[in-house]
Protein backbone atom coordinates (compact mmCIF):
# COMPACT_ATOMS: atom_id res chain seq x y z
CA UNK A 1 0.00 0.00 0.00
CA UNK A 2 2.86 2.45 0.70
CA UNK A 3 3.84 2.53 -3.00
CA UNK A 4 0.23 3.35 -3.88
CA UNK A 5 0.19 6.23 -1.39
CA UNK A 6 3.44 7.61 -2.84
CA UNK A 7 2.09 7.36 -6.39
CA UNK A 8 -1.05 9.25 -5.41
CA UNK A 9 0.98 12.01 -3.75
CA UNK A 10 3.00 12.46 -6.96
CA UNK A 11 -0.25 13.00 -8.90
CA UNK A 12 -1.75 15.53 -6.44
CA UNK A 13 -1.15 18.58 -8.65
CA UNK A 14 -2.99 16.95 -11.57
CA UNK A 15 -5.78 15.55 -9.43
CA UNK A 16 -6.51 18.52 -7.19
CA UNK A 17 -5.37 21.65 -9.03
CA UNK A 18 -5.53 20.93 -12.79
CA UNK A 19 -1.85 21.72 -13.28
CA UNK A 20 -0.59 21.27 -16.83
CA UNK A 21 1.88 23.17 -18.98
CA UNK A 22 2.23 25.50 -21.97
CA UNK A 23 4.21 24.34 -25.01
CA UNK A 24 7.28 26.56 -25.49
CA UNK A 25 7.04 26.12 -29.28
CA UNK A 26 3.37 26.70 -30.18
CA UNK A 27 2.04 28.07 -26.84
CA UNK A 28 -0.62 25.32 -26.77
CA UNK A 29 -2.07 24.58 -23.33
CA UNK A 30 -1.49 20.93 -22.33
CA UNK A 31 -3.27 18.79 -19.74
CA UNK A 32 -2.09 16.49 -18.34
CA UNK A 33 1.61 17.41 -18.70
CA UNK A 34 3.41 15.47 -21.43
CA UNK A 35 6.89 15.14 -22.85
CA UNK A 36 5.64 15.83 -26.39
CA UNK A 37 3.13 18.56 -27.31
CA UNK A 38 -0.08 17.09 -28.80
CA UNK A 39 -0.48 20.26 -30.93
CA UNK A 40 2.94 20.56 -32.65
CA UNK A 41 4.73 17.29 -31.72
CA UNK A 42 7.72 19.17 -30.26
CA UNK A 43 9.28 18.70 -26.82
CA UNK A 44 6.84 20.15 -24.27
CA UNK A 45 8.32 19.88 -20.76
CA UNK A 46 7.92 23.28 -19.14
CA UNK A 47 7.21 24.82 -15.75
CA UNK A 48 3.71 24.07 -14.40
CA UNK A 49 0.68 25.99 -15.67
CA UNK A 50 -2.39 26.36 -13.41
CA UNK A 51 -5.68 25.97 -15.30
CA UNK A 52 -8.66 28.00 -14.06
CA UNK A 53 -10.83 24.91 -13.58
CA UNK A 54 -13.69 26.52 -15.51
CA UNK A 55 -15.10 25.33 -18.80
CA UNK A 56 -18.19 23.95 -20.47
CA UNK A 57 -19.65 20.55 -21.26
CA UNK A 58 -18.54 19.66 -24.78
CA UNK A 59 -20.17 16.21 -24.83
CA UNK A 60 -21.40 13.71 -22.24
CA UNK A 61 -22.81 10.28 -21.55
CA UNK A 62 -24.47 8.59 -18.59
CA UNK A 63 -22.75 5.46 -17.30
CA UNK A 64 -25.22 2.80 -16.19
CA UNK A 65 -22.82 -0.19 -16.08
CA UNK A 66 -19.64 1.18 -14.47
CA UNK A 67 -16.26 -0.54 -14.34
CA UNK A 68 -15.24 -2.39 -11.20
CA UNK A 69 -14.61 -0.01 -8.32
CA UNK A 70 -16.93 2.71 -9.60
CA UNK A 71 -20.29 1.05 -8.90
CA UNK A 72 -21.08 3.21 -5.87
CA UNK A 73 -22.40 6.27 -7.70
CA UNK A 74 -24.02 4.63 -10.74
CA UNK A 75 -25.66 5.83 -12.80
CA UNK A 76 -23.39 8.86 -13.22
CA UNK A 77 -22.54 11.27 -16.01
CA UNK A 78 -19.09 11.54 -17.57
CA UNK A 79 -18.36 14.57 -19.74
CA UNK A 80 -15.78 15.92 -22.10
CA UNK A 81 -15.14 19.34 -20.60
CA UNK A 82 -13.58 22.05 -22.76
CA UNK A 83 -11.54 24.18 -20.38
CA UNK A 84 -11.51 27.97 -20.85
CA UNK A 85 -7.84 27.65 -21.79
CA UNK A 86 -8.57 25.13 -24.56
CA UNK A 87 -7.84 21.51 -23.58
CA UNK A 88 -10.60 18.90 -23.57
CA UNK A 89 -10.56 16.67 -20.51
CA UNK A 90 -12.75 13.78 -19.43
CA UNK A 91 -14.33 14.00 -15.99
CA UNK A 92 -17.30 12.84 -13.99
CA UNK A 93 -19.98 15.45 -13.29
CA UNK A 94 -21.29 15.97 -9.77
CA UNK A 95 -23.89 18.09 -7.97
CA UNK A 96 -26.24 17.89 -10.97
CA UNK A 97 -28.98 15.45 -11.98
CA UNK A 98 -28.02 13.28 -14.94
CA UNK A 99 -31.12 14.50 -16.79
CA UNK A 100 -30.17 18.18 -16.29
CA UNK A 101 -26.81 18.02 -18.09
CA UNK A 102 -26.63 19.91 -21.38
CA UNK A 103 -23.95 20.57 -24.00
CA UNK A 104 -22.58 24.06 -23.39
CA UNK A 105 -23.39 23.98 -19.66
CA UNK A 106 -20.82 26.10 -17.74
CA UNK A 107 -18.96 23.93 -15.22
CA UNK A 108 -16.12 24.28 -12.72
CA UNK A 109 -13.68 21.85 -11.18
CA UNK A 110 -14.24 20.57 -7.67
CA UNK A 111 -12.52 17.86 -5.62
CA UNK A 112 -14.55 14.78 -4.75
CA UNK A 113 -14.09 11.12 -3.83
CA UNK A 114 -13.41 9.00 -6.91
CA UNK A 115 -13.30 5.51 -5.38
CA UNK A 116 -12.06 3.41 -2.47
CA UNK A 117 -9.01 1.30 -3.25
CA UNK A 118 -8.04 -2.08 -1.88
CA UNK A 119 -8.80 -3.92 1.32
CA UNK A 120 -7.20 -1.12 3.36
CA UNK A 121 -9.86 1.29 2.11
CA UNK A 122 -7.54 3.99 0.73
CA UNK A 123 -9.94 6.73 -0.44
CA UNK A 124 -8.84 8.27 -3.73
CA UNK A 125 -9.92 11.86 -4.37
CA UNK A 126 -9.66 13.74 -7.62
CA UNK A 127 -11.30 16.31 -9.81
CA UNK A 128 -14.88 16.25 -10.98
CA UNK A 129 -16.90 19.09 -12.46
CA UNK A 130 -20.09 20.69 -11.17
CA UNK A 131 -22.33 23.43 -12.60
CA UNK A 132 -20.62 26.82 -12.12
CA UNK A 133 -21.70 28.61 -8.98
CA UNK A 134 -22.91 32.19 -9.27
CA UNK A 135 -20.03 34.66 -8.89
CA UNK A 136 -20.42 37.66 -6.56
Amino acid sequence: MSTEIARHWRLNAQRYKLVGEVCPNCQGKIFPPRDVCPHCAQEASQPPFQFSGRGEVYSYTTVHNPPEGYEEGAPYTVALVKLEEGPLITAQLTDVANSAVEIGMPVEMTTRKLYTQGEEGLIIYGYKFRPQLARA
